[in-house]
This record gives structure tokens, sequence and C-alpha cells, in this order.
């Protein structure tokens, strides 16, 4: 059986007092204590930890300001929420700056006071959990800024626990903004390695011509533009771990060159006429199948087995959606401090939505939702009008198929369901086609116009360029 969570009423009017205790007490699952005073809700604190406490703002023996404070100095975990006469938000909006985390006016509506409640403990429960689970991860395995108490995020703290102190090369799996960058870097600050370089680079992103170049280096003169000698990536990860992101775009020239240097564990210089010995950790990452890359002759099998010692799959965000609320209070916590906002958590009805939404986008996609709504919000919570329109439907729930569209008697908006499956549609087509728009047009039996046309309609442009570069 769960404990009580504890609540503190502090109110000088005896009546006050007494009708908060027993309409939290009717609840069954609040431990309520009172104090008539600012002083003696003080000397409680001190003696005993509270989850919330609810305090009048005008007292003897010190003010709800002045109990505030000492929650704030002492106190961390304490949510506050402060009881103030009908006209006096001024002082509760300060009081909100400061720390606490809502407010209620006299006279009460029991309703609005049963929600506030809860809605401040559901936060302080979950900050409660944040604070535990990323303790217990610092502990165990130290990984940042990876976030999740799924069984498959577990699986893989494991794998990187175990991987973490070899040279192994590895491979990681798996789609775009799963985090597998991420992950090559719990890898490598987990291990022996983690005071050397880590130096990272994006194979797809860089135009054929300069791979070599870019990994190698060159010598002065070796081609148009090589005015002067430059070290490539290889030597400046020497020593440390050089993260190969979207290994799968190599040209198959390219692929031979980096195999050797894997084997004989040497580069030379464009230009250069010998060998520069490299002791260089591999880690790469791809959200392409290599497997049937290898099946078509695209990509080398004897690199794929070189790069594939140990394999690391990254989920998808649906495969664990459970994860869904640690990760958007993460990137709360995140885009507080950069956009200073004070956004302090999500409401009931947003997170459901968030957790039936499957997200194409995965992680990436999560974490620009989140920033998204910050901007957009105009209270401390985030709400379902706040989310992106294919995440705030009407049900919160992405349609697999026609059959799962029910109509009831209250109807359907049909023009809404429509514009979802598009939109889905367009998603799915360009993640398939690897951002390039005009394949996935061709996947979809549509013009490049009418691509370009249906993602502006559905503001996909910025999604769909991400695509692209990851």
């Amino acid at each position: 059986m769960s404990l009580k969570q504890k609540i503190l009423v502090v109110d000088d009017e005896a009546s006050i007092r007494e009708f908060l205790e027993i309409m939290l007490k009717k609840e069954k699952k609040y431990d309520v204590s009172t104090a008539a005073d600012g002083a003696e809700a003080i000397n409680l604190m001190q003696k005993k930890s509270f989850d919330l406490v609810i305090s009048d703002l005008q007292m003897p023996n010190k003010t709800g300001m002045e109990v505030l404070e000492f929650v704030n100095k002492n106190c961390p975990s304490t949510q506050f929420m402060l009881i103030t006469a009908f006209g006096s938000t001024e002082v509760a909006v300060e009081a909100m700056k400061l720390g606490a985390y809502d407010y209620i006016t006299k006279p009460f509506k029991l309703d609005e006071v049963r929600i506030n409640v809860r809605h401040a403990l559901e936060s302080q429960s979950l900050a409660k959990e944040n604070k535990t689970l990323r303790r217990e991860l610092k502990k165990n395995y130290d990984f940042s800024n990876l976030v999740g108490d799924s069984d498959k995020m577990h699986d893989v703290y494991n794998i990187i626990k175990k991987v973490a102190l070899a040279p192994t090369n590895i491979l990681i799996t798996g789609e775009s903004g799963t985090g597998k960058e991420v992950i090559a870097k719990a890898i490598h600050f987990n291990g022996p390695l983690s005071d050397k370089p880590f130096i990272t680079v994006n194979c797809g992103a860089i135009p054929e011509n300069l791979i070599e170049s870019e990994l190698f280096g060159h010598k002065k003169g070796s081609f148009t533009g090589a005015v002067s000698d430059k070290d490539g990536l290889f030597l400046a990860a020497n020593k440390g771990t050089l993260f190969l992101d979207e290994v799968g775009e190599l040209p198959l020239n390219m692929q031979v060159k980096l195999l050797r240097a894997l084997q004989e564990r040497v580069i030379r210089p464009v230009g250069e006429n010998k060998n520069i010995n490299i002791d260089v950790r591999i880690v790469a990452a791809t959200n392409r199948h290599l497997e049937e890359m290898v099946t078509e002759g695209t990509f080398r099998q004897d690199l794929y087995y070189r790069l594939n010692v140990i394999n690391i799959h990254a989920p998808a965000l649906r495969e664990r959606l459970e994860d869904v609320p640690l990760l958007a209070n993460y990137f709360i916590n995140k885009f507080n401090e950069k956009l200073a906002s004070d956004i302090s958590g999500i409401s009931d009805e947003a997170m459901e939505r968030l957790s039936t939404y499957n997200f194409p986008g995965n992680v990436r996609e999560l974490e620009n939702i989140i920033e998204r709504s910050m901007a957009l919000e105009v209270g401390n919570t985030i709400l379902p009008e706040s989310l992106p329109p294919l995440v705030k439907t009407k049900s919160g729930k992405q349609y697999a198929s026609f059959d799962e569209i029910e109509i009831t008697e209250d109807g359907i908006e049909i023009d809404k369901i429509m514009d979802q499956i598009e939109k889905e549609l367009l998603l799915k087509a360009v993640h398939a086609a690897k951002g390039v728009k005009k394949r996935a047009a061709k996947l979809l039996g549509i013009s490049f116009r009418s691509m370009r046309y249906r993602a502006e309609k559905h503001n996909l442009n910025a999604i769909l360029e991400e695509e692209k570069s990851a």
C-alpha cells in the first residue's frame, strides 16, 4: 500500500483550516496537518517533511511569503500553494515567480481546490521520480542525456556499461531521432577514453569529393583549394573515439579506404606518400539497413563485419511510450533555462495525447514538440491547445487503419482525421525515402509539386529538413 502524501494547511482562521482539512481528508489519500500561523508552520516543517504546503498570505507571526521563503531555502522538493483574498492576484503572481506552484482564492471553489492540489502533488511526485531515476542512472551509468526507464532502455544501458570499457568497434542502429549520437557519447564518456577526444562526422553531409580529405587530411597543393596541410578527423580523434554517423551514406570507394584504415590502423592523407599510424576507437551509426545494402552491393560486407562487432539498437520512441513523461519533463527543464520560462509540467490531458502519439520523428520530434508548446503556452502548464495539430486530435489517438475509427453519438471531424492520415503518410514516405522529397512523392504516387504543397499545408517543412539532414 502506497504512503499518503503529506499536506500542511496554514491559516490563522480556524474555519478555513478546518474546512480545508476536512475536504482534503475526504480524498483518503492525503495526510493533513494544520498550523495557525507562519511561525508554527515553519516549526512543523523543521520536524517533518511535507509534499505540499497550502498557506494563507496575511497572518501574524510570519506571513505566507515568509513561509514560502523558508520552503524555497529548506524544502526544495515541497510544493507551495498560496491562499489569497479575491483581488490579490498581483501578490499571488509574485509568489509564483518566487517558486509557488499555484494559488487559490477565497471564497473557495471545491473542484478548483481539488484539481490544483492534485496537479501540484502530481508535479511533485514526477519531480521526485525524475530525481531518483537520474540519481540511479548517475550512480550506475552516468549517462547524462539518456533518459528512460523502460525495459528497452535498460537493455541499452546494460550493453553500454559492458562495452564502454573495451576498445571494440560498435555499430548503433535505429531510426532518425532515436538518440544514436547520445548513445555514442555515453559509450565514450563512460570508458577509459573519457578524457580523450570525441569527434563526430556525418558521413552523409560531406560532399563526395571531400570525404577522403575530411577523414584522412591532405597535403598542401594535393588538389585545387588545398592551400595548406590539413589533419583529418582520424588524427583529430587519435587516442579517442571517432563517431561515424550515417556510415551507410559512404560511397563504395571510400568504404574501401575506411576498411583499410580500420584493418591496418594507418591512414594516408591525400597527396602524402607515407602512412601515419592511428589509434582510434570507431563507433558508427546508421538509420539504414546495412544487411540489405550488402545484399544489393551498395555496402561492403567486410566493412560491415568490421564495424558491427557489437550492435546496439536505439529503440524507436513508439516502442517505449512509457518513457514519454520522463522525456517530456526532461525537455521542460532543459528549455526552461533556454527560454527563461517557468513551465512546471504538463496537464493530464496533454500528457495522455503525447503518450498515445506514435512519434515518427522519435525523441527529436518530442523535443521539438515540447519546445514549441512551451513557446506558445501562456500559463505555467502545457495544455492540449499548445500541442501541434497532429498531436492534439480530438481523441489524441493516431489511427493505424480505418477499422479503428468509430463514429460515436458525438460524431467525428472527418476533415481533421483525413488531414491527420495524410500528414502521417507524408512523414512515413519521407522517412522511407531517407529525406529525399522527390523519391517520397514517387512513393506516394503524387507529383513533386503536390508533395511541396502538402508539406506546406501541414507545416512539415522543418521536420522534413531534419529528416533529410539526420
